[in-house]
């Protein structure tokens, strides 16, 4: 199944520090890489390194033709992408001892997107196929509004959670994936374990995949859950360990794999992304994970039905 995925474009400057730098703070990094990235990017290069035809829509800003080339040669079609003279999003990435990351987000074109724009890029790709999208462009809940009209099935990773998700017509997703941060923002809850009851009982027809980092994941589908732990590894960086599990278990689901399938190829391709430095230059593609799994080189996992 083909993938549009209206998505962020933007370079990464990250850090290496001892720690995150605190209020008040002035601290010297360790390193500086300069990276491509974007939650949008991130997600179709690692749609289309699982095996998915994907095609990219965004406006390219100044400074970000590096963003395109990137895209292309990882296998995404960039036919859809607008131009613009304002400065490309970018963000400034912090990754501590332990691979762990925090992230300041600059907009730029990101934010810049048009209906116009957006009405000629769903006319463009047609009427079959995923509209996969994340919180990191403007005129999101509009996109979902429109690509219903047409039929299409709808994805969002609700990333980074502010208060505009909860104003989108969540009602009309097909997927919704969330890491419990956000989960519980969404569902008005206080603990993991409350946040598939309640968005089962407000979203029934609404699927469901829930990442919860060191604990793994959960999936909901057709009225069945589906739980899965996570493999032991070491931690390298963990900036696009989400956008990889979100892209690989997308093309398991839209390519006839099972629920249970979906889910062990995308922790097993997540496993491997958080052993390397960067974003998208981390995703694996489909013949590693494939290996990883075919030798067992990480170990066996099992997922449960819990319901």
């Amino acid at each position: 199944m083909k993938i549009l995925n209206f998505g962020s474009l933007n370079l990464d400057y990250v850090y290496d520090v001892d720690h995150f730098v605190q209020p008040g703070e002035t601290m010297s990094s360790k390193g500086l890489y300069i990276n491509c990235g974007g939650k949008g990017l991130n997600q179709s290069i690692a749609a289309a390194k699982a095996g998915n035809m994907v095609y990219h829509a965004a406006y390219l800003g100044k400074g970000g033709e590096v963003l395109e080339d990137k895209l292309t040669e990882n296998g995404v079609d960039t036919s859809l992408i607008g131009r613009m003279e304002e400065s490309c999003g970018h963000a400034i990435i912090q990754v501590d001892g332990n691979g762990q990351n925090c992230i300041l987000l600059y907009g730029g074109t990101n934010q810049l997107l048009t209906k116009k724009y957006i009405h000629g890029t769903l006319d463009k790709f047609g009427n079959e196929g995923l509209v996969l999208l994340q919180n990191e462009t403007n005129l999101v809940g509009y996109i979902m509004e429109e690509a219903h009209k047409r039929g299409l099935k709808i994805a969002l990773n609700a990333a980074p959670m502010d208060e505009k998700v909860l104003g989108f017509p969540l009602e009309l997703l097909d997927w919704l994936i969330v890491n419990e941060v956000e989960g519980k923002q969404i569902a008005g809850c206080e603990k993991d374990e409350e946040i598939l009851p309640v968005l089962k009982k407000k979203y029934s027809s609404m699927k469901i995949l829930l990442t919860l980092g060191s604990k793994g994941a959960i999936c909901f589908s057709h009225g069945e859950t589906y739980k899965i732990g996570c493999y032991q590894v070491e931690v390298v960086d963990t900036t696009a360990a989400g956008d990889t599990f979100s892209g690989y278990f997308l093309y398991g689901v839209l390519n006839g794999k099972s629920i249970s399938q979906s889910l062990l190829l995308a922790t097993t391709a997540s496993a491997l992304a958080i052993g390397k430095k960067g974003a998208s230059d981390s995703v694996p593609l489909k013949e590693e994970v494939e290996e990883i799994l075919k030798e067992k080189k990480f170990g066996s996992l099992i997922v449960e039905k819990i319901d």
